[in-house]
């Protein structure tokens, strides 16, 4: 159990010191791109970029569309993760809560209430606390 709590642990850490501070862009910095990196931290294959490339909301829907999903909740359902009750969410855990638009705004919990991702007042990818979560999807 120690060993998965560690992998975890550390990919956390790692999408963490890779994104922090990192500016949105659709397509290149965005709720689905560290999504996918985090899960190849721990060995999953997300394959979102096989969708193709995007630079807008309406290009990541119809990418999310070409690759058969509405959402990308559908992709992580597709990869078999496990849904969870956000309060049973551990560090490394994907998370998601209300975004600013219909995509929703998924992050990496990090552990004691944290999580990192966007939010509209912060300049780029952030650890944000408090935040109202939706859904989380385990990746044990």
């Amino acid at each position: 159990m120690t060993d998965i709590l560690e992998r975890r642990r550390d990919a956390a850490q790692a999408t963490l010191d890779y994104w922090v501070g990192k500016p949105f862009s659709w397509g290149v910095c965005d709720c689905s791109r560290i999504v996918a990196w985090h899960l190849r931290q721990l060995g999953y294959n997300a394959g979102l970029t096989r969708f193709g490339r995007y630079r807008t909301a309406l290009g990541a829907r119809a990418a999310l569309r070409r690759g058969g999903h509405e959402t990308i909740g559908d992709v992580l359902d597709g990869l078999l993760l496990a849904r969870i009750a956000p309060a049973f969410a551990l560090t490394g855990d994907i998370v998601l809560g209300a975004g600013t638009d219909s995509f929703g705004a998924f992050g990496i919990m990090l552990g004691n209430g944290a999580m990192l991702g966007f939010h509209e007042d912060a300049a780029g990818v952030s650890v944000l606390r408090r935040v109202q979560l939706e859904t989380a999807w385990t990746v044990a």
